[in-house]
């Protein structure tokens, strides 16, 4: 069984700043990846960044040079720092691990970016 903990959402203002962070347990194999997904009222989930064990990262277009993910494997936590926020960043932030052909999802945090 694998559980993720989503902490760190909230409310700022547009240019603001805030740091995500998700913690999974259970069992976890090394070999996996952890990132970030997103959806906003009446829009489908999307990507918002990812690393894999090694560091490699990805990261959506709409958020490239504004936030930056990264890990710390010995803790099996998963942290998105996210800058020059902007309203449109408004959305539910879902965690997700990925092990092989298995995903796992965290239980969702609202951050709210106000104008």
């Amino acid at each position: 069984q694998v559980q993720l903990v989503e902490s760190g959402g909230g409310l700022v203002q547009a240019g603001g700043s805030l740091r995500l962070s998700c913690a999974a347990s259970g069992s976890i194999f090394s070999i996996n990846v952890m990132g970030w997904y997103r959806q906003a009222p009446g829009k489908q989930r999307e990507l918002v960044a990812r690393i894999t064990y090694v560091g490699s990262t990805s990261y959506g277009d709409s958020v490239k040079g504004r936030f930056a993910v990264s890990r710390d494997n010995a803790k099996n936590t998963v942290y998105l720092q996210m800058n020059s926020l902007k309203p449109e960043d408004t959305a539910v932030y879902y965690c997700n691990l990925n092990i092989g052909d298995r995903d796992y999802w965290g239980q969702g945090t609202q951050v709210t970016v106000s104008s």
